[in-house]
């Protein structure tokens, strides 16, 4: 094709006049196409035929055209996308939009985390190295019911209570209401609070000489019966006593008390110059009490300070040397307060700044506004966000300085333990910001932000580890044991409740009992599969998730499902979750929307090992859940389910194959197939499971269902699923050439899908042999494939994340970004695409692939796309006169095209793409004689 005659110049007479037209066979490329072509191309005869049998070789020839045009057909249907539905559906699948969700339920799930060593009857109970703590002693009025406070845990909370964001304001509200309902999630600190605050009040009002002045209240007895007990002074309480009383609101049947039992409560305690602080869980029943008069949120303690308090108590306890110069001089941080003046004012023993600077206006009453349902840390950060980690730009938390060695001081034993070792302690809290904020320990707890009882058990690991009574795989293990700590609490009896006495105070209960139970648990577990996807996603998976463990605790009765109970910033609090603005994948589009993550990477897998490992009568309303989920068509939501469904079969395997795996494999609809594969190749993904997959996936390949070898060949496309690629590529042609190529179509898929992985020139290498094999069901395996490759998205079957070279060209076409970025393959896929361009049956479709090739070449607004893999590929696709004039014809082809005519310019430029200069200048000059 000269330049200048793109358009004027007629089609070069051997070129076909249209799409329908044939162009005669061109000779032999590769060395591997010549019994294929002999069988394709129409037979000559070399002397005519009589002419009283014309009429009969007429008709042969037409039926032999018939012939060519039906395995024409046949071999465009086998082209086809294997993922739609079978009844119907012709429209493309979100297969970019699976692959990413793929990924990112990995990402989420691929922490393969190991459990502590603890006492499984009591997972309160913590024994790591010498180090035995009581996790349920931490929490503040959980072991102790109706009954003063101990003076030494008041003094302890005074010397040690980190005050939260808005501590102040709390503090007025209640000496100014005299009662007080604190919300937050449990474990975060709020009971803690609450004492902190009634021990400060009580200490400057009426009952400042009375020892037991802070009481816990009986949580079975509610805010009625405290309310009367306080106005008739019955229980011998003196004045200015102060309540702490938690209610159990979860408890089905029981009711909230309204706002008239508030303020009878407050009433009677004005009256008694007591106080009160009612303790309640953020969530819809608790919501009508926190929105009220008396109502307030309780934002965590931050998790720095947390650590860096029980850290220096730690050390303290074994050091007996406090740091010199007074307070807060040591980098490690303790806070160096002194004891609370009567006022509530700090003494002059210590600041709040863990340098030893300034202190802390304890009259912050110009940022009370800022406490609300999500505190702040004292840096301004975000509640919990970056807790215990490094800040972005390498600094340090308030807990002082640390070397530039990232903490690896962290391996040796505590220099106060070691000969080599001064025993200072000022050394040690040195050594302890360093190990704490040392990456491998970061990431072995695995949670952005910890609470009280958790900051006890690192700060006790820490501490262990210095002192060299801890190696460092039992803090490492240590470390990642708080996620499971998290797991167990969340599930612990949660349903026990069921199974108690209504309440007696006379009014009958409203509330669902199963469906409000069971919710929070149901959104975790959600949470847990789906973290990453969008918050509703996440909040429909979890109200389905409700309804089946509903049902499956009282079959008899029928869940009540409220409609408007919902309170999504309750939900994130009480799972630990975050929100995040993100991308999400809509009918082939990105779309922004509101994402949910745990705060914590060690969650997800924690809490899937808590369900699965210790609550077997929870398996059957899951299992039903995820089939569920298998259904929704949404990738988002399908695959992510599906990886989560492999990382539970790793953790029993019969149970998944038998109640997940397989039923799923043998369903009618390729959704559900393609999630019982997902799972297949993720449980592949753990050695110790990596040969029971490979054995159920061949023993499908040879001996299954259609439906199970389907199964069987999207498991393999992941790479994982055989002991070798070659193995691989058997087992895809075994399935694929059988039963004439009934399997065929999925089979070239999976093929096509290996290309994405190292060894791609080992797949390349056999398409190149099958094209010459001597079964036509191998030839058409290889030329589908080949097809295929060049209209498939490389984000529809790359699992790399962008920042590689085939990830950074997510939306070109495979073929076209293999010849980019691996140029040694070039000359291969050249033959290869040139094979199927000069062979009958698949030359339509080879030529519709190309045209698509061709116009990829720019975008609509002209930035280039696909240009340098044309580039690549077209020069060594064109390399015979043949080929070039089979290119001339299609450009002009495009150009001409009634709905999509290609620009002039274009076309030029694609010629000049494939024909190198010497040889447009050549055919230029027979051109003009």
């Amino acid at each position: 094709m000269a330049d200048e005659a793109v358009a004027a110049r007629p089609a070069e007479p051997a070129a076909p006049k249209a799409k329908e037209a044939r162009s005669p066979e061109a000779p032999p490329r590769g060395g591997g196409r010549g019994d294929d072509r002999a069988k394709d191309a129409p037979e000559r005869p070399d002397a005519p035929e009589p002419t009283d049998t014309s009429d009969s070789a007429d008709d042969e020839a037409g039926e032999r055209e018939k012939e060519r045009e039906r395995a024409a057909d046949r071999f465009k249907d086998r082209t086809r996308d294997p993922l739609t539905e079978e009844e119907g559906e012709e429209g493309p699948t979100d297969a970019a939009a699976a692959a990413r969700a793929r990924r990112e339920g990995q990402k989420l799930l691929s922490s393969n985390r190991d459990l502590i060593g603890f006492d499984r009857s009591d997972i309160g109970q913590v024994h790591i190295g010498d180090i035995n703590v009581r996790l349920d002693a931490l929490r503040s009025g959980l072991l102790m019911r109706d009954g003063p406070v101990p003076a030494e845990e008041l003094l302890r909370i005074r010397r040690t209570h980190i005050e939260p964001d808005g501590y102040v304001r709390l503090r007025r509200a209640l000496e100014a209401r005299r009662l007080l309902v604190l919300g937050g999630a449990p474990g975060t600190g709020r009971a803690s609070t609450a004492l902190a605050l009634l021990e400060e009040v009580t200490r400057a009002g009426e009952g400042r000489e009375n020892s037991e002045r802070v009481r816990r209240a009986d949580p079975a007895r509610g805010v009625r019966e405290l309310a009367t007990q306080v106005a008739g002074g019955t229980g011998g309480h003196p004045r200015g006593t102060g309540y702490l009383l938690e209610p159990a609101l979860d408890r089905p049947g029981t009711l909230p008390p309204d706002g008239m039992d508030l303020d009878q409560l407050a009433s009677a305690l004005a009256e008694q110059g007591s106080y009160a602080v009612v303790v309640v869980s953020v969530g819809s029943a608790a919501n009508p009490l926190l929105a009220g008069r008396y109502g307030a949120i309780c934002p965590p303690a931050p998790t720095r300070e947390l650590v860096a308090v029980r850290l220096r108590q730690r050390l303290e306890e074994e050091h007996g040397d406090p740091v010199r110069g007074g307070g807060a001089g040591g980098p490690g941080g303790g806070d160096g307060r002194g004891p609370r003046d009567g006022d509530g004012s700090r003494d002059a023993g210590g600041g709040r700044d863990r340098n030893g600077g300034a202190h802390r206006d304890r009259g912050r009453d110009e940022h009370a506004d800022r406490d609300g349902g999500e505190g702040r840390d004292r840096d301004g950060s975000p509640d919990g966000g970056g807790h215990g980690r490094r800040d972005g730009d390498g600094r340090r938390g308030r807990d002082g300085s640390v070397g530039r060695d990232g903490g690896r001081s962290g391996d040796r034993p505590g220099r106060g333990a070691g000969p080599d070792g001064d025993g200072s302690l000022s050394l040690l809290l040195e050594r302890a910001a360093e190990l704490r904020e040392d990456p491998e320990v970061t990431e072995a707890v695995g949670l952005d932000d910890l609470r009280p009882a958790e900051a006890e058990l690192f700060a006790s690991l820490l501490a262990g580890h210095l002192r060299g009574t801890v190696s460092r795989a039992e803090l490492l293990s240590g470390c990642r044991g708080l996620a499971a700590v998290q797991a167990y609490e969340w599930f612990a009896g949660v349903d026990r409740a069921l199974a108690a006495p209504p309440p007696g105070d006379g009014r009958t209960p409203v509330r669902s009992g199963t469906a409000a139970l069971f919710h929070p648990v149901a959104f975790r577990i959600a949470l847990a599969v789906l973290g990453g996807a969008s918050h509703s996603a996440v909040s429909a998976a979890a109200h389905l998730l409700t309804w089946e463990l509903s049902v499956q605790s009282d079959p008899d009765s029928t869940p009540a499902r409220p409609l408007f109970c919902d309170d999504p910033e309750a939900d994130l609090a009480l799972s630990r979750a975050r929100p995040a603005d993100g991308v999400v994948d809509v009918a082939g589009s990105e779309v922004t929307g509101r994402l949910i993550f745990y705060r914590g990477s060690a969650l997800p897998a924690a809490v899937l090992a808590e369900l699965w490992d210790r609550h077997f009568p929870v398996r059957a309303p899951v299992v039903r859940w995820l089939r569920l989920l298998a259904d929704d068509p949404r990738p988002q939501v399908s695959m992510r389910a599906a990886v989560a469904a492999g990382e539970l079969s790793v953790r029993d395997f019969e149970h998944g194959y038998a109640e997940l795996i397989r039923p799923l494999a043998e369903a009618p609809t390729p959704r559900r197939r393609v999630f019982a594969a997902t799972a297949l190749d993720q449980a592949a993904g753990h050695a110790s499971h990596r040969r029971a997959v490979r054995k159920v996936v061949d023993n499908w390949s040879l001996h299954g269902t259609p439906a199970q070898r389907w199964t069987a060949a999207m498991a393999l496309g992941y790479g994982r699923c055989a002991d070798s690629m070659d193995d691989t590529l058997d087992t895809l042609a075994e399935i694929g050439v059988r039963d004439d190529g009934e399997q065929l179509a999925v089979a070239s898929l999976n093929v096509v899908r290996l290309l994405t992985l190292p060894e791609c020139a080992t797949v390349l290498r056999r398409l190149a042999a099958w094209t010459g094999h001597r079964r036509e069901e191998y030839q058409d395996l290889a030329l589908v494939s080949i097809v295929r490759l060049a209209l498939t998205d490389v984000d529809e079957v790359l699992d790399d994340e962008p920042g590689t070279p085939l990830g950074d060209r997510g939306d070109w076409p495979l073929l076209l970004a293999l010849a980019a970025t691996r140029p040694e393959l070039t000359g291969k896929l050249a033959d290869l695409f040139w094979t199927a361009l000069n062979t009958a049956r698949s030359r339509d479709v080879a030529l519709d692939a190309l045209e698509t090739l061709l116009r990829s070449a720019s975008r609509k607004d002209g930035r280039a796309w696909t240009r340098e893999g044309l580039a690549a590929l077209l020069p060594a696709l064109t390399a015979e006169e043949q080929d070039r004039r089979r290119l001339d014809w299609l450009l002009r082809r495009m150009m001409r095209d009634q709905d999509r005519p290609l620009a002039e310019e274009r076309a030029r430029a694609l010629w000049r793409l494939a024909v190198p200069a010497r040889q447009r200048r050549s055919e230029e000059e027979e051109s003009h004689g």
